[in-house]
């Protein structure tokens, strides 16, 4: 079963959060195509968020043409593009990572230490 972790104090709202790593889900091949996805309510109780939150999370990916909804029976992973969407993740990451450098460089940190920063995250995550 997918495991969706909620960062209450994280820069992206909670919809968003759980838009990516639904993405990241579908993009590893976590979650197949055609396979269901929890219920709106289903998935905001395990979460403890609203259920206003999971739906604009759900017709957001539906928009995207990654989820559809079957009426009375729930949500499911459409057939997709990997290529397309790891390249639409790609450009996402690449501007929230500008940012983050941007804040870097107004703190006067090094490039050296950021890339040990960043290389010590990224083997602890």
């Amino acid at each position: 079963m997918l495991k969706i972790t909620i960062l209450p104090q994280g820069t992206l709202a909670i919809y968003e959060q759980i838009i990516n790593q639904l993405k990241n889900a579908i993009v590893s091949g976590q979650l197949q195509a055609g396979e269901a996805l929890p219920s709106i309510r289903n998935l905001a109780a395990d979460l403890s968020v609203s259920v206003i939150t999971t739906k604009r999370a759900y017709e957001e990916l539906e928009k995207e043409g990654l989820i559809r909804s079957v009426a009375g029976k729930g949500f499911y992973v459409c057939e997709y593009n990997t290529d397309y969407l790891q390249e639409k993740q790609l450009m996402i990451l690449e501007k929230r990572l500008g940012e983050v450098i941007g804040e870097v460089k107004q703190a006067g940190i090094s490039k050296k230490d950021f890339l040990e920063m960043a290389k010590t995250l990224y083997e602890t995550q």
